[in-house]
C-alpha cells in the first residue's frame, strides 16, 4: 500500500502569490510584502514549501545571516519574475535570471519509501539548503508550466504602476487587467481624461463634447 505523505507540491497561483508579495499599488508605488527575513519564512511556511522545523531553524538565523536569506529570496523571485515577463513578452529571458533558478531547482527534495504502521509511505529526502528546497518549490509550478507547453495564459497587468502576474481565465484570452474594478477602471478613466484633453474638442452643453464647427 502506498500513501502520499505531504509532497508540498505548490500550484500556479502560489508562483503567483510569490511574485506578487513585490507589488506596485497601482499608482506605481512599492509595497514589499516580504521585508524581513520573518515575513519570508512566514511565507514559505505558510504556503506549505518550508517544513516547519527548517522554518523554526531560519527563524533562529542571527542577523548577518538572516540578512543574506532575506536578499537570497528577494533575488529568486525576481529571477522568477523576470522569465515570467520574458514568456509574456516572448523574448529571451536574462540568462542570469535562468541560472539563479535552476541552482535552487538543483536542490529540490526527492522522494523515498519510508516504512509506516505496516505500510508504504512517501517521504522527502532533503538534498541541500532548506530555503533554496522551499524556493525550489514555488518555482516548480512554472517550470511544469513551461515543460507542457502551457504560458500562453501568463499575464502581466497592462498598468505600469501595477505589474501583478496571473493567469488569463477568461474565455477570450484578452484579459489585459488585473482586475477591471481597479486597474481596468483606473485605464479607463485615463482614457477619458485623454479625450477630454485633445485637440479641436471644446464642452458642450450638459457635459458633451462637440468639434467647433461641426
Amino acid at each position: 500500500m502506498m500513501i502520499d505523505d505531504h509532497r508540498h507540491a505548490a500550484t500556479l497561483d502560489d508562483t503567483f502569490d510569490f511574485l506578487n508579495t513585490d507589488e506596485l499599488d497601482g499608482m506605481g508605488h512599492p509595497i514589499e510584502r516580504l521585508a524581513t527575513a520573518a515575513d519570508a519564512i512566514t511565507w514559505l511556511a505558510g504556503h506549505g514549501a518550508l517544513h516547519p522545523e527548517a522554518a523554526r531553524r531560519l527563524a533562529a538565523a542571527p542577523p548577518r545571516r538572516a540578512g543574506r536569506l532575506l536578499g537570497h529570496v528577494h533575488e529568486i523571485r525576481a529571477a522568477i519574475r523576470e522569465i515570467v515577463e520574458a514568456l509574456v513578452a516572448g523574448r529571451p529571458a536574462d540568462p542570469d535570471a535562468v541560472a539563479s533558478v535552476n541552482a535552487v531547482l538543483r536542490a529540490r527534495t526527492t522522494v523515498e519509501l519510508v516504512p509506516r504502521n505496516g505500510a508504504l509511505a512517501v517521504g522527502h529526502l532533503h538534498l541541500g539548503d532548506p530555503l533554496d528546497d522551499a524556493l525550489a518549490a514555488v518555482a516548480e509550478p512554472l517550470v511544469a508550466a513551461i515543460s507542457a507547453g502551457d504560458t500562453r495564459r501568463l499575464r502581466i497587468c497592462a498598468n505600469d504602476g501595477c505589474r501583478w502576474v496571473f493567469q488569463d481565465t477568461s474565455r477570450t484570452r484578452r484579459r489585459r487587467w488585473c482586475s477591471m474594478a481597479s486597474c481596468g477602471n483606473r485605464a479607463k478613466a485615463a482614457r477619458y481624461r485623454a479625450r477630454r484633453r485633445a485637440p479641436g474638442l471644446v464642452p458642450a452643453a450638459r457635459g458633451a463634447e462637440v468639434t467647433p464647427g461641426a
